[in-house]
């Protein structure tokens, strides 16, 4: 399957099982998402290949950090692996910089969402580190995927979802404040 910027994001309806680490203690830690329940929103869908990993959790806190800013663009973060919501947990109560993660932790380990967004390498059974940007109407309007050893910059994400979210040319290295096209 190959997906297209400017098209409706893939895989809106699937149903999806997710931890939620801000809800520590209660019982709705682990929820059932479709992403669909976030039209009318922004939401920044990032990928990553496996739990206890090295690349991987520098990645999410990096996001982490990063989640006022995107809340400021009124943009929801959430990020996937196909390991299953348990292995979320665990891997967040082991790992000290991953217990303060503030955003929903997708389990794929069926494998359907990963491969709908064609992240998916199906000999590791594993995704790769895609980041996808789609807007408030369900269309993608952004991907970038790296291989599995190569982390993605943050600041480049928040830069391409300013500019997608001035609905105007933006030219090349544009920043936040500076001047459009139009």
């Amino acid at each position: 399957m190959s997906i297209k910027v400017g098209q409706a994001a893939p895989g809106l309806d699937l149903e999806l099982k997710a931890y939620d680490r801000t809800k520590d203690g209660s019982d709705d830690q682990f929820q059932d998402i479709k992403l669909s329940d976030y039209n009318g929103k922004w939401v920044c869908l990032f990928f990553y290949p496996l739990d206890f990993t090295f690349v991987c959790p520098t990645e999410i806190v990096a996001f982490n950090k990063a989640l006022g800013e995107f809340e400021d663009r009124e943009t929801v973060l959430l990020t996937a692996s196909t390991d299953s919501v348990y292995s979320h947990k665990g891997w967040c109560d082991a790992h000290e910089d991953l217990g303060q993660l503030k955003f929903p932790m997708i389990g794929d380990v069926n494998q359907r969402l990963s491969a709908a967004f064609d992240v998916l390498d199906e000999d590791k059974g594993v995704a790769y580190r895609g980041v996808y940007l789609i807007d408030p109407n369900g269309s993608l309007r952004w991907l970038s995927v790296n291989d599995l050893g190569v982390g993605r910059n943050v600041d480049e994400v928040l830069r391409i979802l300013d500019a997608l979210q001035t609905d105007k040319l933006c030219p090349c290295n544009w920043k936040k404040g500076e001047e459009t096209l139009n």
